[in-house]
């Protein structure tokens, strides 16, 4: 079940049939169909039940069947899925071993693996979708770089969530680049900042359900600049898993349906490497997740 947001901010469904991916627009294709839609908005959604959301699902297939209201997705240009988030992206920082040894090399660092879930903010102002530019901010930085991440939509809320009913408050799953700042992120001795400006947070194309998500350690997670590989790690890699992050994100502290949290990135970003290859305008960035499909961005 992939579902996105469309240009004007109602909800779709991205389907795969013999005639390659088609997206539906359930707004339109409910009222064609004279069907109840029980969700107009992918926030509505995401606060949804599982039997709401198979609802909604049922109409996409039937919308798809009968050809109503439904175009290629090759000619549409979707938002964000949750373009404007109730509250900031939650990040974490150092997630995956050799990402944290490659930070710790180049900044000459302790390269100790976190004992404990590092976590930051970005601002809902970063959201761009796929297919939008990203901002080089060239005013402001000289070091603008990449991150790909799987991030986590949270659907039921809920505050000190144990580990084992962690994953009945995720509703689903989309990619996400992380895009930072690294002289600000120095220069402020903080992560806020450079990860913050706007634009710095591609998003999408599609939410998949859990439901149907493969297996973490069969999820690959890769990015790929102007077609060169450059990141690429399992959902197994992560040092702190899905569930871990969400039990220690909601002690004491409330989790709601659409909070956005980002799980990490691998090694292999641009400030890794020596020299350090930092994005420049007209690059392509291209993040990659088993099971989502791919996020495309360019760099302006």
């Amino acid at each position: 079940m992939k579902f996105l947001t469309l240009e004007h901010g109602q909800l779709g469904a991205l389907l795969e049939t013999e005639r390659g991916p088609l997206v539906a627009d359930l707004v339109a294709a409910s009222q064609s169909l004279n069907s109840k839609l029980e969700c107009a908005t992918m926030d509505q959604l995401v606060a949804a039940d599982d039997k709401t959301v198979s609802k909604v699902w049922a109409l996409a297939n039937r919308a798809v069947h009968e050809g109503i209201a439904c175009f290629a997705f090759d000619t549409i240009k979707p938002l964000a899925p949750l373009p404007q988030p109730r509250r900031n992206i939650i990040c974490l920082g150092k997630n995956y071993r050799e990402h944290a040894r490659e930070m710790a090399k180049k900044l000459n660092t302790n390269d100790a693996i976190p004992e404990h879930p590092i976590f930051f903010t970005k601002a809902t102002t970063t959201v761009i979708g796929h297919g939008d530019a990203i901002p080089s901010h060239r005013e402001v930085t000289q070091k603008l770089d990449y991150e790909a991440e799987l991030a986590v939509i949270i659907g039921k809320g809920g505050k000190n969530i144990s580990r084992a009913q962690a994953m009945e408050h995720v509703f689903g799953y989309t990619a996400m680049n992380d895009v930072s700042a690294r002289d600000l992120q120095g220069k402020h001795l903080q992560w806020y900042l450079g990860k913050s400006l706007d634009g710095f947070a591609p998003m999408g194309p599609v939410v998949v359900h859990r439901s149907a998500m493969p297996d973490p350690e069969k999820i690959v997670i890769e990015c790929r600049v102007n077609g060169e590989l450059r990141q690429q790690a399992t959902l197994a890699d992560l040092i702190f898993d899905i569930p871990t992050i969400i039990e220690t994100l909601s002690a004491g502290a409330s989790l709601l349906a659409g909070d956005i949290i980002a799980t990490g990135t691998p090694a292999g970003v641009g400030m890794g490497f020596t020299p350090s290859r930092f994005l420049q305008t007209g690059d392509e960035v291209v993040v990659s997740i088993t099971g989502v499909g791919h996020l495309v961005n360019h760099v302006d």
